[in-house]
């Protein structure tokens, strides 16, 4: 597994990216990073500089992960995922669950919305997903119509223009395995879940169905934010993840 490391403190913090990201996802965050941590960023399989798992169930992915992990002998860290990559991270937390002293999920969803169930119609889902997202029309269409849910500055499908359209289909796949979110109870550690207050309502909906999941969580509304968080609130991310801000 291919991971970028930002510092060399003895705070590590471990992330995930989301659905058709990679490691860079969180460059945003590295000018936040306080001296006295590091920051783990993975690509995980199949993506970036990441090698495609040998198959696509959420087993293979959760030890593939808890390995990686493992390999890189850190002491108990905070992690971070984004998105999709929240779940993998409760995934992984599940497996080892000693190295997760802390989580903090960003807009992570609690099941999977109608508007990506298309996409898996038997029917005409991937032809759906080719036309919406592989093709710059169809995304420029989608990045057009979710104004409301991003901001002014931010494309929420650019992120689509480098990715292996193979790869991201099959993690949608992958993520509709995950089913309730009831299987990821029993996790102790303390959890806050960030959202961006204009993200979209399936994730704002997630919120209640995490809390009962996790008694323990925070719940933090980021202003001004849409389903890009990372970039549309980098300040109000740090301050709660690294407690500093910017020119601290």
């Amino acid at each position: 597994m291919f991971v970028k490391a930002y510092g060399t403190g003895e705070k590590p913090f471990v992330a995930f990216h989301g659905w058709s990201g990679d490691h860079r996802t969180f460059d945003p965050l590295v000018p936040y990073l306080p001296q006295n941590s590091s920051l783990y960023c993975f690509d995980l399989p199949g993506c970036g500089k990441s090698p495609l798992p040998g198959n696509w169930e959420l087993e293979t992915f959760a030890s593939i992960l808890a390995d990686s992990i493992t390999s890189l002998k850190l002491p108990p860290f905070t992690f971070i995922g984004n998105c999709s990559g929240a779940i993998l991270g409760l995934m992984t937390a599940k497996k080892i669950p000693d190295k997760f002293e802390h989580i903090v999920l960003i807009d992570p969803f609690a099941f999977m919305p109608w508007y990506l169930s298309i996409f898996l119609n038997k029917y005409f889902g991937r032809q759906a997903y080719m036309t919406t997202f592989a093709n710059p029309i169809g995304r420029w269409i989608t990045n057009a119509s979710l104004r409301h849910r991003r901001t002014e500055k931010t494309d929420l499908t650019k992120s689509f223009e480098e990715v292996n359209h193979q790869t991201v289909y099959e993690y949608l796949r992958l993520m509709d395995k995950v089913g309730n979110a009831e299987r990821f109870k029993g996790l102790a550690q303390p959890i806050d879940l960030l959202y961006g207050k204009n993200s979209f309502q399936a994730v704002k909906d997630s919120i209640p169905i995490w809390k009962k999941i996790f008694s323990q969580a925070n719940s933090y509304e980021l202003q001004g934010a849409g389903h890009l968080p990372i970039e549309e609130a980098t300040e109000q991310i740090a301050k709660i993840i690294f407690n500093v801000n910017k020119d601290t």
